[in-house]
């Protein structure tokens, strides 16, 4: 079984490859056909079989590989009883007429210019024998053309022979289908049609010599194609036949801008996906022509209307949907709706994304507000901790100094703890704790009275501050400074406090450290920075904090040594 399926394969992939000489072939079985097929029924029946079925070997409709159904089945073996017993001359002229068509068609859409030249010769070979064999017997005109049967029997054979000698690209693989311009196709057999009508009705109605019917009906068909090509796009302030037939498929048996706008409308009232695919169905059932519709929308279902026996099927992205008509909707309505279901997909996705977007910032709200919380929790614990480490190292001698820091500092404590409980019940409110900035530095210093840090002020301002913020930001940096100190032990620290002339005063807070990475120093302050000794969130808050209360945190020096960190007054 394996073998069959293999040699076939390969004889799909032969049939491919030598599909030029098999046209080169057929045509030759067809002028056998065409000049020697009516001397006997025997060499007519035999001729016909072998163009036949040389052409079911070319044909470039159906694919090799594809299984054919029933009705494409019953067609091929219907053109082929027809051929057999009743190949008559008009059968003969409109199955030269399909042919032209066909490799016509290719010549517009094959990309090769060895390929185009084949079949060029090939519509050329089935044109001549067209005009010059098969119109002059319809028309009983064959001895108007008596001189020229040499050169029709003899000498046309040679553009096919021509074929045989041209190298060909192949553009295509055997699976694959070539490629075929319906519109042209369609329209070179309509011009043949015409071109063999018109012949055969001039040289009824009037007795004149073949060759004159021929100039006519050619020159006649010409002019006809020069004028239809100026309404088809003339250069004045009339649109065009262009545009009037694009408009007509555009707006075939549907409002569009009209419909288009009502989804507009929609994805505007509309919040949920549900909700607009739903609305957006209604509007669906409300054409006159459709009698009911049924979707799918990832795992929502939904149907509206009454089915019926023409049933059409939409699908984009995520989106399905099935459309039942009263009639079986046409191809260029077929192509229209196929443009509505994108355009209800892309509302779809949209309403879809803005659900999940919504979503997201719930969330994040719930982790940003968690992690500052959880942070603030951090700094107070590291304050706490750092007066149970006083109260541990201090002598019996110091009671009251140690019995004044707590008195300080646990007040400041439970402000902080007050306010952290505030954010945690309503966390939209911002509530701020004001205090002077001389109070604000005196309890910064005793904070980190038993810390190596060095405090530094210069005429301090007298100006209320943001206690609450700036809290947050100097626990952070210090901390961070801090804990560089437990690798680094020859660290330094020292917190300044300046005037500054434009901004009022800014806060510096230097370690002696070594400096940050760039990549780390590029990330600071924008986004979350992985830390082993925390959640990395700290100076991302401290930030965010800082500049919605008014201040400025930037990193003003990062080389070994100097690491500097500064809050300002923007």
């Amino acid at each position: 079984m394996f073998t069959a399926l293999l040699d076939y394969s390969k004889l799909n992939q032969l049939l491919a490859n030598n599909s030029q000489r098999i046209l080169a072939l057929m045509l030759l079985a067809l002028h056998a056909f065409l000049i020697w097929g009516a001397q006997t029924n025997y060499l007519h029946h035999t001729f016909f079989l072998c163009t036949y079925g040389l052409f079911l070997m070319w044909q470039p409709i159906w694919s090799n590989t594809e299984r054919l159904s029933l009705p494409a089945i019953v067609l091929f073996l219907s053109i082929g009883v027809i051929g057999y017993f009743y190949a008559n001359l008009w059968v003969t002229a409109v199955w030269l007429s399909l042919l032209f068509g066909l490799l016509g068609g290719r010549v517009f859409s094959d990309e090769s210019r060895s390929n185009r030249i084949i079949h060029i010769l090939a519509a050329s070979y089935i044109l001549s024998m067209l005009l010059l064999w098969v119109v002059p017997k319809l028309l009983n005109a064959s001895n108007d053309l008596e001189a020229a049967e040499f050169v029709i029997t003899y000498l046309t054979p040679l553009l096919v022979i021509a074929i045989f000698f041209i190298p060909k690209k192949i553009l295509v693989k055997s699976a694959q289908l070539p490629v075929i311009d319906f519109f042209y196709t369609l329209l070179l057999t309509l011009g043949a049609l015409l071109l063999i009508l018109t012949s055969f009705v001039i040289g009824t109605v009037n007795s004149v010599h073949y060759i004159k019917i021929l100039f006519i009906s050619i020159f006649g068909l010409a002019f006809g194609l020069i004028v239809f090509s100026f309404f088809w796009k003339p250069n004045t302030r009339f649109s065009g036949v262009e545009l009037l037939m694009s408009r007509y498929l555009l707006s075939i048996g549907m409002p569009f801008e009209a419909w288009v706008k009502n989804i507009a409308a929609l994805g505007e009232l509309e919040s949920t996906p549900n909700g607009f695919i739903q609305a957006a169905m209604g509007e669906m059932t409300a054409l006159p022509w459709v009698s009911g519709v049924s979707w799918l929308a990832d795992e929502t279902r939904g149907k509206l209307g009454v089915t019926s026996q023409h049933a059409t099927d939409f699908n984009y992205k995520d989106f399905h949907m099935t459309l039942h008509t009263r009639w079986q909707i046409s191809p260029a309505l077929y192509v229209h709706v196929k443009l509505l279901t994108q355009i209800m997909g892309e509302f779809y996705i949209a309403k879809r994304r803005e659900e999940t977007l919504r979503q997201n910032a719930y969330m994040q709200a719930f982790y940003e507000t968690g992690s500052r919380l959880t942070h603030d929790i951090k700094n107070i614990l590291q304050s706490v901790g750092t007066l149970v480490s006083a109260a541990e190292q201090t002598d019996d001698n110091d009671s009251k100094a140690l019995l004044k820091l707590i008195r300080k500092q646990l007040p400041v404590l439970n402000t902080r703890i007050a306010t952290t409980l505030d954010k945690l019940r309503a966390p939209g409110e911002d509530k701020k704790r004001l205090e002077k900035i001389s109070a604000w530095w005196k309890n910064l210093q005793l904070r980190h009275n038993q810390d190596c840090v060095e405090f530094i002020s210069e005429n301090l301002p007298l100006q209320d501050i943001n206690a609450e913020v700036l809290d947050s930001v100097l626990d952070n940096l210090l901390n961070n400074a801090l804990e560089k100190t437990k690798h680094q032990p020859h660290t330094t620290i020292k917190v300044e406090m300046r005037h500054l002339p434009k901004s009022g005063f800014c806060i510096d807070v230097t370690d002696s450290g070594k400096a940050m990475s760039n990549q780390i120093a590029n990330d600071l302050f924008k986004k979350h920075i992985a830390s082993p000794n925390g959640l990395g969130v700290g100076l991302y808050h401290a930030a965010q904090d800082s500049k919605q209360a008014g201040y400025e945190l930037s990193l003003q020096s990062n080389v070994d040594g100097i690491v500097r960190f500064r809050v300002a007054l923007a």
